[in-house]
Order: structure tokens, then sequence, then C-alpha cells
């Protein structure tokens, strides 16, 4: 007589397959999740590049405008290859400036005075930044 030898029987190989397949799942989903992340932060950290054109003194000057990064910067750069020239054209960001923050010791203290101006670049990926100026007396 032959003697078989112990294997799994269907309902545990069913079992194993099923707590694979609910891992793999949950596993996939995690993978999802960061990816998506990943892409949001990946095109954050491009806008936030592109953000430093915009962040000139000129700037200031344009609450409420919407611009692109050529017209802002036409007067400081010339770029002469037409793809760089389009490529700034591209850019384009509106301003928001809400009124100054001054900050000044008290009356009675000497000290420096201090002018904050935020700006706020809206669109995708909305930012805002702070220009601060600093004088003394």
């Amino acid at each position: 007589m032959k003697r078989l030898r112990p294997a799994f029987t269907i309902i545990e190989i069913l079992i194993s397959v099923a707590i694979i397949s609910v891992s793999l799942i949950y596993v996939l989903k995690i993978y999802n999740n960061n990816r998506e992340e990943i892409l949001y932060i990946n095109e954050r950290n491009k806008q936030a590049l592109n953000d430093s054109l915009f962040l000139t003194r000129k700037s200031l000057e344009h609450h409420k405008d919407r611009l692109n990064a050529y017209e802002l910067l036409s007067d400081t750069i010339r770029p002469r290859e037409d793809a760089a020239r389009e490529t700034l054209k591209g850019i384009e960001r509106e301003f928001f400036i809400p009124d100054p923050i001054e900050i000044a010791p008290p009356p009675d203290i000497p000290g420096p005075h201090a002018i904050v101006n935020e700006i706020k670049l809206k669109g995708d990926f909305s930012s805002f930044y702070w220009h601060v100026r600093i004088t003394s007396l």
C-alpha cells in the first residue's frame, strides 16, 4: 500500500489566496496614494521655482494684475532665443498685494523700522511670500 504525502487541502489554499489578495490590494492602495502625493509635491516644487521669477521689487506694483514672467522681467532680462521667450510668456500668475505692515519700535526707544509686504501669487498651487525692508534711523 502506498502512503499519501501530507498536502494542503483546497480550503487552505483558498484561504491563503484570499489573504494574499487582500494584502496586495492594501499595498497597491498605499502605493497609489504615495504616488499621488509625490506627483503633487513635484508639481508644487516646480511652481515654487517658477514663483521665483515673480519675486522682484517691481512685483509690489502689480496688485490684482495678471502677468506672465516675460512681462515682469522684460526690463531686466531679454532672452534671445524664441523658445526661452515663449517659455517665460507661458508662466503666468495673478498678484494680490495687501497693504504693507509697518513695524517700528516704541517712540522713546531708537531702533530700526521694518516695512513688510505680503505677495500672494494666485493660480494653480497658490502661494505667498514676504518682502521685508529694514531701515535704520
